[in-house]
């Protein structure tokens, strides 16, 4: 069984993107080819029960255990050694992504308090879109009552599109609600 939100690319998104772009080959439409999720966690230095509810928690909403990243070099002005843990990130591919991206567009986007869209300029120049949330418990999946605290985290959207303008044309037919 197939991701709801990829059918709706192959029979909408795909054939509306080839259309829109005049592209004469198959292989230059744009597609979502993985999502990165991180969540950077400065204080769990001090305390290691952060990290694992970190880990717990972005664990219950992609539906994949996370890696812990380490810091790569050492920060003296920070009390951060080389190796200590520092954060939590997956990496989200095929069914997983696109299940992931119907429960953020929309379940967890709307219900963030005051929600006007994303914007448009956080694109890299080169096709991908980074997104932060300011709060987990956006995720019907996080119960609040188990929340010690809140921890926000970045989202990433790698794309094979060459332009932004090819990039925002195929986030916003997925679902994706961008500011007026």
């Amino acid at each position: 069984m197939t991701a709801r939100l990829r059918e709706i690319y192959r029979n909408e998104v795909f054939p509306a993107l080839k259309e829109q772009f005049n592209y004469g080959n198959v292989m230059q439409v744009p597609k979502l080819e993985k999502v990165t999720i991180n969540m950077g966690l400065g204080e769990a230095k001090e305390n290691a029960k952060i990290l694992e509810s970190a880990v717990n928690e972005i664990a219950l909403i992609t539906g994949q255990r996370p890696v812990v990243t380490k810091a790569k070099k050492s920060i003296a002005n920070f009390k951060v050694r080389q190796g200590m843990p520092v954060g939590a990130k997956v990496t989200l591919r095929g069914d997983n992504m696109y299940e992931f991206i119907d429960k953020l567009f929309n379940i967890a986007l709307p219900r963030v308090r005051d929600f006007k869209g994303v914007s448009r300029n956080s694109f890299d120049g080169r096709g991908n879109y980074s997104m932060g949330i300011k709060e987990q418990l956006i995720f019907p999946e996080i119960n609040y009552d188990k929340v010690d605290t809140i921890k926000g985290m970045n989202i990433v959207f790698t794309t094979t599109a060459k332009t932004d303008e090819e990039a925002q044309a195929l986030l916003s037919a997925m679902g994706l609600p961008f500011e007026k």
